[in-house]
C-alpha cells in the first residue's frame, strides 16, 4: 500500500465513522475522527448509537407533520400516519421501523436548531437522508440505500456557502463522504456473502466489441491466436492458483493482453514477464532480482505476486473493472482520477473510461473482449487451434554455479527446454549459492548423476586499456583494433553519443575475456588426440593482457618467441597492452606433453647512470615485466645506478 493510498482511506473511513457507518464492504478499519467545530460530520456522529438506545433517549414519537416535511419521498409512502406515530412503542413493530423513526425525530430536533441557528437546511436534510441510507445498506436494500444518497447529493449541490468558511468546509466534507459511500455500496455488490469474490461481469458494449473485432478479424488476430496457444503452457497452474486465492479463475486470461503468454515480453515501461511487473511493484511483491535472477520471470512466483497486488486493489476499489486499471496504470492514478471529480462521483469503471490513459482504457475492453471469445470458441474459430502443453518438471538441488548449456551438454537435455523451465536465470547462469534448477520430469536422477561432470563456471575478467589517442583515431578503428566495440567504449568514457577522440587524450578501451567452464581434461584425452590425423593449425589472434610477453605467450600456445616476432614483426621490447598478435599454435598440452621452452639463463646487471627499466628492458631484448618478475620488484618500482638486477 502506498502512503498516498492509505491517507486517502483514512481520510474517507474518519468521514464515514462519523455519520455512524459500522458496517464495510471490503474497506480498511477506520480511524480516529479530527475535532471539529459544529461541522455536519459531528451531527452525523450522533447518530452511531443505536437506535433501541437513540428512542429510549428520546421518548418522542414522529408527527404526520414530521413526516410530510422530512421523509423522502415514497420512503415512507407505505406507512400511514397512525403506524407512524405508534410503531417505536408497540411490541409488535420490527427493529428496523423503529431505526427509521428514531433517525426522523433525531433529524427533526436538529433541522429546527439549524434553522434558527441560520444553517443551511439543505445540509441538514442531506445529513438525515446519509443516516437513512445506511439503514437501507446494512437491510440490504442497496437500490433504495443509492436512490436516497442521490437525493442527498442534489440537495447539497444546491447549497450556497457564500463567504462563510465553516459552511463551505461542510459541504465539501459531506459531499466527499457521500461519494465515498456510493463507491463503497457499489463494492458490496461485488462480494459474496462468504466473502469470497464472485466472477467478472461480461459487459458488452461498444468498446469492447471493438476490441473483439480486432481479435478475431483485424490486424491482431494473428497475435490472438500465437498467444492463445502459448496459453497452455503456464494458464493450467495460474487458474488453480487463483482459485485457492478466491479469485475470479477469469483471471488467468489477463496475461494474454499483458504480455501474449511471452515469459520475456519487455514493455517501453520496463515491465517484464507474463504478469508484467515494473521492478518497483515486484519488489513491493517480493518478486526480487540480482545478478543472476529476476523472479518477474518465474511464471509460478510472478502468479503469487499478481494475487496478492490484486487482492489488494479490490479491497480498494470493489469491482473488477476499476482493479483492472489499477493493476494496469497503478492505483495511484486511479484515486487521482477519483479525487479530480469536483461535480460527479464515480460509481464504477465505466465512469472513468474517458479520464484514465488511452493504454489503460483501452485494457479493460480488450480483457473483457478476450473473455467473451475465450467463452465462444466456436464462434471465433478456436475450437480449430491447438494449445500448447503445459509446462511439467521436478527440481533437483545443483550445490555449485554452472551455466545452463554446461548442464544440457552433460545430461543431454535439451538447451532450449531448460532455459525455458528455468526462466528466471537472466543470464542462464546458475547463482553462485547453489539452485533449484527445474528438469523435465524423469531427468532428476540423471543429473545428480552427473553432477561432478558439470564443469563450474567462471566469470568473464575485464580489463582496461589506456589508450592515447593519435591522429585518425576514431571509435571505429579502437573498436577494431582491440577487438572491442564502440558503445562499450562509449560507456567506459562517459560518452553519451559518438563523436570525434581529441589527439592526446587518453581513452579507456575495456577489454573483456569471454567466460568458460573450468573442465578437467580427460585421461585418456592425449591417447586420442596423437591418433588425430596431423593438419596445419590455423593462425589465432591473441590480444596483450597485463603481464604478458613473448616467452608466456609462446608457452600457452605451443610455439617460439622468434616465431611470434617473425610472424608479426615485433620485438620483445615494444608489444603493448592491447596489441594483437597473430599466432600460429605449435602442439597444445592435449596433443604431445611437450616440455615448455627454457628460459634463457638469467644474468647480473650493474644499474648505471640514466637508466631506467624501459632501457635496460630494451637493451637486453625483454619487457619490463619480466625484468619486474626477475627481481620480484613491484609495477612503479624505480632503479638507482650501482644496484644489481638479473636480466635475461
Amino acid at each position: 500500500m502506498t502512503p498516498r493510498w492509505i491517507r486517502l482511506w483514512a481520510t474517507s473511513g474518519a468521514m464515514l465513522l462519523l455519520l455512524g457507518c459500522s458496517h464495510f464492504a471490503a474497506g480498511p478499519p477506520t480511524s480516529t475522527p479530527p475535532k471539529t467545530t459544529a461541522s455536519a460530520a459531528t451531527k452525523a456522529g450522533e447518530a452511531a448509537s443505536p437506535a433501541g438506545d437513540s428512542a429510549a433517549k428520546t421518548g418522542a414519537v414522529a408527527t404526520d407533520r414530521k413526516e410530510a416535511r422530512l421523509a423522502p419521498q415514497g420512503a415512507l409512502a407505505e406507512k400511514s400516519p397512525t403506524q407512524m406515530t405508534t410503531s417505536s412503542t408497540s411490541a409488535t413493530a420490527s427493529s428496523d421501523s423503529m431505526d427509521e423513526e428514531c433517525i426522523i425525530e433525531e433529524e427533526d430536533e436538529e433541522f429546527q436548531a439549524g434553522i434558527a441557528n441560520g444553517k443551511q437546511p439543505g445540509l441538514n436534510r442531506a445529513l438525515y437522508l446519509c443516516r437513512l441510507s445506511q439503514s437501507y445498506w446494512q437491510r440490504g436494500d442497496l437500490d433504495k440505500a443509492i436512490d436516497t444518497l442521490d437525493q442527498a447529493y442534489a440537495l447539497i449541490l444546491d447549497v450556497d456557502p457564500a463567504s462563510d468558511p465553516y459552511l463551505l468546509q461542510e459541504k465539501e466534507d459531506l459531499r466527499y463522504t457521500i461519494s465515498r459511500r456510493i463507491l463503497e455500496i457499489y463494492s458490496s455488490r461485488h462480494v459474496v456473502i462468504n466473502g469470497k469474490r464472485n466472477s467478472i461481469p461480461l459487459i458488452i458494449n461498444k468498446h469492447v466489441q471493438d476490441e473483439i473485432d480486432s481479435f478475431t478479424t483485424g490486424r491482431e488476430r494473428d497475435f490472438f491466436l500465437d498467444a492463445y496457444r502459448r496459453s497452455g503452457k503456464y494458464r493450467p497452474r495460474m487458474e488453480t492458483a487463483l482459485k485457492e486465492a478466491g479469485l475470479p479463475a477469469e483471471l488467468s486470461w489477463l496475461p494474454l493482453i499483458e504480455s501474449g503468454y511471452k515469459v520475456t515480453a519487455l514493455s517501453p515501461a520496463r515491465a517484464l514477464g507474463l504478469w508484467q511487473f515494473i521492478p518497483s511493484t515486484g519488489y513491493r511483491y517480493n518478486l526480487n532480482r540480482d545478478k543472476y535472477i529476476d523472479e518477474r520471470l518465474d511464471p509460478e512466483k510472478s502468479t503469487r505476486g499478481a494475487i496478492e497486488y490484486m487482492k489488494e486493489l479490490h479491497e480498494m476499489f470493489g469491482d473488477w473493472a476499476t482493479v483492472l486499471a489499477g493493476y494496469n496504470c497503478g492505483e495511484n492514478r486511479v484515486l487521482r482520477t477519483i479525487q479530480s471529480q469536483n461535480i460527479n462521483y464515480l460509481d464504477n469503471f465505466w465512469d472513468l473510461y474517458e479520464r484514465l490513459p488511452r493504454e489503460t482504457a483501452r485494457y479493460v475492453p480488450r480483457f473483457l473482449a478476450t473473455l467473451h471469445i475465450i467463452n465462444s470458441p466456436e464462434k471465433y474459430g478456436l475450437n480449430a487451434v491447438a494449445v500448447e502443453p503445459p509446462l511439467l518438471f521436478e527440481t533437483v538441488n545443483v550445490p555449485r554455479q554452472a551455466q545452463l548449456k554446461s548442464i544440457a551438454q552433460a545430461t543431454g537435455i535439451d538447451d532450449v527446454l531448460l532455459r525455458e523451465l528455468n526462466a528466471e536465470l537472466r543470464q542462464g547462469i546458475l547463482p553462485e549459492d547453489g539452485y533449484e534448477l527445474r528438469v523435465p520430469p524423469g531427468t532428476a536422477d540423471l543429473v545428480l548423476a552427473k553432477i561432478d561432470e558439470i564443469p563450474a563456471y567462471r566469470p568473464a575478467r575485464v580489463v582496461v586499456v589506456q589508450h592515447k589517442v593519435r591522429k585518425g583515431d576514431t571509435l571505429e578503428t579502437l573498436s577494431k583494433k582491440y577487438r572491442s566495440d564502440a558503445k562499450t567504449i562509449m560507456l567506459a568514457n562517459n560518452m553519451r553519443r559518438p563523436e570525434p577522440l581529441t589527439v592526446g587524450k587518453t581513452v579507456r578501451v575495456p577489454l573483456v575475456e569471454a567466460s568458460s567452464d573450468e573442465r578437467p581434461a580427460p585421461a585418456h584425452a592425449p591417447t586420442q588426440a596423437a591418433k588425430a590425423p596431423a593438419h596445419k593449425p590455423e593462425p589465432i589472434e591473441h590480444v596483450v593482457r597485463p603481464g604478458d610477453s613473448l616467452w608466456n605467450i609462446a608457452k600457452r600456445y605451443g610455439t617460439t618467441t622468434q616465431e611470434i616476432e617473425r610472424i608479426n614483426r615485433v620485438t620483445a621490447a615494444n608489444i603493448t597492452l592491447g596489441q594483437v598478435l597473430k599466432i600460429v599454435p605449435g602442439a597444445t598440452p592435449l596433443q604431445v606433453k611437450a616440455e615448455p621452452p627454457k628460459p634463457r639463463p638469467a644474468a647480473t646487471y650493474t644499474v648505471r647512470k640514466g637508466d631506467t627499466l624501459q632501457s635496460v628492458a630494451k637493451s637486453h631484448n625483454t619487457t619490463v615485466e619480466r625484468l619486474l618478475a626477475l627481481n620480484k620488484m613491484k609495477p612503479h618500482a624505480t632503479i638507482q645506478p650501482g644496484q644489481k638486477i638479473l636480466v635475461e
